[in-house]
């Protein structure tokens, strides 16, 4: 192995062995803690360190990283004080996740560096997002995002890779191809030699490394880097590696060959390196246990700092207040003197208007939504007043320009995703449960991203493109969901939604676009997030409902005596204002709840256990929910008007008349 370089100093070959031997006496200082049950799980790296450190020490300390669970030279370079390290894989509160997460699942901006989740792809459009961050803001840094051979078959990792092409990102995907996906070889997930060749499908450059190299490793990212900087561009980058313990610990290494495992030790990164430093009497036998001697030191005396630590506590009030980044909402109110009628859609493309000229940074991302102004033409006319940099097409890939949309936020950049149909949301599904709304909780890092979401039947769509789908994230802690019914709320609340630092899913309804018209105040105002509203005051029955389920409540109003039906329009389904329905219920002591989504676990069904909860002495007749039928939406026009709940909410609503 040579390690020769016309570019390295002297002491920079021994800053290269430190920074390299110290994850390596870590690793086996943890692996005596595991099998002590001092700590709970480890994915190593021994045999890989190279990569890490080279990477880390080729980047400026001020440009992000994101690294994979066997990349502990990342943190360590990046000079994390270590007793922090230790209390992180303890579960510590001095870790970065306050005992929520474990290992590496973590982030901090204390050192430009955004951990990863189990998922493994969606950190590679986060890579994208925060590299947008650095090119919006010219300044000139690199970003770099890891990922194993297993995780290049990931959509996530062609999506990222798409992206950063066609925007032409200043990030570096580095692969490390370390022979296992698991326990699963490289020649059965992948039929290519090199996966540095996928990087010319996607037009980006790509280069072959010696992982196990740290002076290879060092010089010629340090090369890429500089490029990258000084052209913004997206390079591929495979390092050719070994994982020599198991994917986890238990998971052993018997399914590895003898021979290949042998070829691997012998090349082992440190071992060779050191090897080398001697013979070039860079250090001495005598400097070299002299530096191990200094780090094995450093080791024990954080990990007695860890050790001395309690075990973490919390309390119910605090793990549900760090649930959602904290926010001091400060209304602004509407000018109800400068009013004029607008369509339902007229509201929320001014919302997006007033909000974009409210936060100069504001990135609205989504499909057709430049110059077509997006199928629904609500972003009609953007692009000319704030730009295609501000106003981005995408390519088709809903995952990846969420992920994108979480990186924007760890740079202090607010953004707005339009789901073409909020059908498709499912294709940008696990970005969305599984990282931003758990990303605050996590590490204290604020997902500030809006998610339009056109939904609803009643216009002949059909299957894909009718369903009104809340109750996938009402079910998810970390999320917002906001769900308006009128145009004045849907402006006010979509302004709202993008000063809120946290994830919100803002579902509009499309049968609502065009055909609902109402005064609505010009220039920019916010309404309250999570603040229902009684649209209609009676006291012999209460329909809780949101969305069109508003409007089918109301026009049944002309069939019964004036103050029978008392109608409470939610407005936000998470979070949700019970008190108001309390109030309706203590009015009533008759509940229906109405909802457009079909029956079966949805929103409804959550309120009626509430209800049961916490209002039966106030009731006097059993709750009702009024659903849609429990099938998938269909097209023709008289089944989609027998699948939709509106045709029997007068039906039920008769029926609790009667108790």
């Amino acid at each position: 192995m040579n390690f020769d370089s016309n570019q390295i100093q002297q002491e920079d070959y021994i800053n290269l062995y430190k920074s390299i031997l110290k994850p390596r006496l870590i690793e086996e200082k943890m692996l005596i803690l595991l099998r002590q049950g001092k700590i709970s799980k480890w994915f190593s790296g021994i045999g890989q360190e190279a990569i890490a450190v080279g990477v880390t020490l080729a980047m400026h300390s001020d440009e992000y990283i994101l690294p994979m669970h066997r990349n502990l030279g990342v943190f360590t370079t990046r000079n994390i004080p270590l007793h922090r390290l230790f209390s992180q894989w303890q579960g510590k509160a001095n870790g970065f996740t306050k005992g929520r997460d474990r290992s590496f699942h973590f982030g901090t901006q204390d050192y430009n560096i955004v951990g990863m989740i189990s998922h493994l792809g969606p950190q590679l459009g986060v890579a994208d997002g925060i590299a947008l961050a650095q090119k919006l803001k010219k300044t000139n840094k690199a970003t770099c995002v890891f990922t194993g051979e297993g995780g290049t078959s990931e959509g996530d990792f062609h999506e990222a890779l798409n992206i950063a092409s066609v925007w032409q990102l200043p990030v570096v995907f580095c692969v490390e191809n370390n022979g296992y996906g698991l326990s699963t070889p490289s020649s059965e997930q992948f039929f290519i030699e090199d996966l540095a060749e996928r990087g010319a499908a996607y037009g980006i450059e790509s280069h072959i490394i010696d992982g196990n190299n740290i002076a290879e490793v060092y010089e010629k990212m340090t090369y890429i880097f500089e490029e990258v900087r000084k052209k913004p561009k997206p390079v591929l980058v495979e390092f050719k590696t070994f994982r020599r313990r198991g994917h986890e610990e238990a998971s052993g290494t018997k399914y590895v060959p003898n021979e290949l495992m042998n070829h691997w030790s012998s090349k082992d990164p440190i071992d060779n390196f050191e090897t080398y430093i001697l013979d070039k009497n860079i250090l001495n036998n005598s400097e070299i246990e002299h530096i191990k001697t200094d780090i094995k030191s450093e080791i024990d005396k954080h990990l007695q700092i860890a050790f001395n630590e309690p075990q973490v506590e919390s309390s119910v009030d605090d793990e549900l207040k760090e649930t959602f980044a904290p926010y001091d909402s400060i209304m602004v109110k509407p000018d109800n003197n400068k009013t004029s009628e607008k369509r339902f859609i007229d509201a929320i493309s001014d919302g997006l208007r007033e909000s974009m000229r409210q936060h100069n940074d504001l990135v609205i991302m989504g499909q057709d939504i430049a110059e077509y102004g997006g199928v629904f033409k609500i972003t009609e006319g953007f692009v000319e007043e704030f730009g295609k940099h501000r106003v981005r097409n995408t390519p088709i890939c809903e995952s990846g320009v969420i992920e994108a949309a979480m990186g924007l936020s760890i740079c202090g950049i607010k953004s707005v995703v339009e789901m073409q149909f909020g059908d498709f949301v499912s294709s940008g599904f696990n970005p969305i449960v599984n990282y931003l709304a758990k990303v605050y909780y996590r590490w204290q890092q604020n997902a500030d991203v809006v998610i339009r979401m056109p939904c609803g039947a009643g216009v002949g769509a059909g299957p894909f493109h009718s369903q009104t789908n809340e109750a996938w994230f009402t079910k998810t802690p970390g999320l917002k969901v906001v769900y308006p019914a009128f145009p004045e709320d849907a402006k006010g609340l979509l302004c709202a939604a993008i000063e809120d630092p946290n994830p919100v899913l803002f579902f509009e309804h499309k049968a609502l676009y065009r055909s609902l018209r109402a005064q609505t105040p010009e220039g920019y105002f916010t309404h309250e997030i999570g603040k229902a509203q009684t649209v209609n005051f009676g006291d012999k029955i209460s329909v809780i409902t949101y969305g069109m389920g508003v409007h089918w409540a109301l026009a049944l109003l002309e069939d019964y005596p004036e103050n029978t039906i008392d109608i409470v329009d939610l407005k936000t389904l998470k979070p949700l204002d019970t008190a108001t329905i309390l109030s309706s219920v203590k009015k009533t002591s008759r509940v229906v709840v109405l909802q457009e989504d079909s029956a079966f676990g949805g929103i409804a069904a959550e309120i009626a256990a509430w209800l049961s909860e916490h209002c039966f002495q106030f009731l006097d007749a059993p709750i009702k929910r009024v659903c849609s039928l429990d099938t998938p939406i269909p097209f023709a026009e008289n089944l989609e008007k027998n699948y939709l709940a509106n045709s029997r909410l007068k039906t039920t609503i008769d029926e609790l008349l009667k108790f």
